[in-house]
């Protein structure tokens, strides 16, 4: 069990339902509360990134990508679960993921929109094959450069107008500029994987689009994230007349780790910085929160 907790990776998990928080508690500050979406939307994505984490282990496992990674180890390239074995695990997560995502769109549409229903089916579909498709199979979107463009529409776009679309059954503008933020963030985070396996990543054959702009200019890019990234969210809570107390907050720590990965030398300095990124933007997720349920 705990080789499965392991590839599972739980340390991804927080920065995934970071994009369901800001939506939903978007949704909340409009008038529309409902748990039970709450809950399946976080079980769906929860669902999705373990798919996406055990598909990843299985697709650069069979690859021989995985042989000389940088950080943390990877179950199938060790050898400690089969190939096969992942790819069933792929199998049973995708479809108990679908379960959960038609009870979700069911609680939120229930049988009298069915037009609705069948375009978040067919989201729920696109997402579990993105989930896959990422270092999977010969067309793997990972291994040629677009994986910043998957993880920038479903961690942000999808994740935070898709979950406050359940609530409201409406599109808000103003939420593009919150979805660019979650999006620009967890792409930094993919960008700091690349930046640390970049050497692996050539040897591999995977040109993710650190390999292919080289890194001095992917921390150019790193820092054009992160600042997309504070101005839309700065900008979403000045026009939404909320505090500026979580944004502000996340800066300071956010500076810091530009400091760090201008000064980094080493390809292992890039590890840590991963979680210090997907950690800030959860904090910012939940302060977000805090501040529209207590009206800090």
């Amino acid at each position: 069990m705990k080789h499965w907790i392991q590839a599972a990776r739980l340390r991804t998990l927080p920065l995934s339902v970071s994009g369901i928080i800001v939506g939903s508690a978007y949704a909340y500050y409009q008038g529309f509360s409902d748990w039970r979406i709450v809950v399946l939307a976080l079980l769906t994505t929860l669902g999705l990134q373990v798919l996406s984490n055990y598909a990843n282990d299985y697709g650069d496992g069979v690859k021989g990508t995985d042989a000389n990674r940088i950080g943390e180890k990877r179950l199938v390239a060790a050898g400690i679960i089969t190939a096969e074995q992942m790819k069933k695990a792929v199998i049973i997560t995708a479809i108990l993921t679908f379960i959960i995502a038609l009870l979700l769109i069911y609680v939120a549409f229930g049988k009298e929109n069915f037009a609705l229903s069948l375009i978040f089916i067919l989201l729920g579909i696109g997402s579990i094959g993105a989930a896959i498709k990422y270092t999977v199979g010969k067309s793997a979107y990972g291994y040629s450069g677009f994986g910043d463009l998957f993880v920038f529409i479903f961690f942000g776009l999808v994740s935070v107008i898709g979950s406050n679309f359940l609530f409201t059954k409406e599109l808000d503008g103003l939420l593009f500029l919150p979805a660019f933020a979650i999006g620009c963030l967890s792409v930094a985070v993919l960008n700091l994987n690349n930046m640390r396996d970049i050497e692996n990543d050539k040897i591999a054959g995977k040109n993710t689009l650190v390999v292919k702009m080289g890194l001095e200019t992917a921390k150019n890019y790193h820092e054009l994230l992160l600042i997309i990234a504070g101005t839309s969210f700065l900008f979403f809570l000045m026009m939404a007349k909320i505090s500026l107390h979580s944004i502000l907050i996340i800066c300071f720590p956010l500076i810091i780790h530009v400091r760090t990965i201008r000064a980094a030398k080493k390809y292992e300095d890039f590890d840590p910085e991963l979680k210090k990124v997907a950690l800030s933007t959860f904090a910012l997720s939940i302060l977000f929160w805090l501040t529209l349920i207590f009206k800090i």
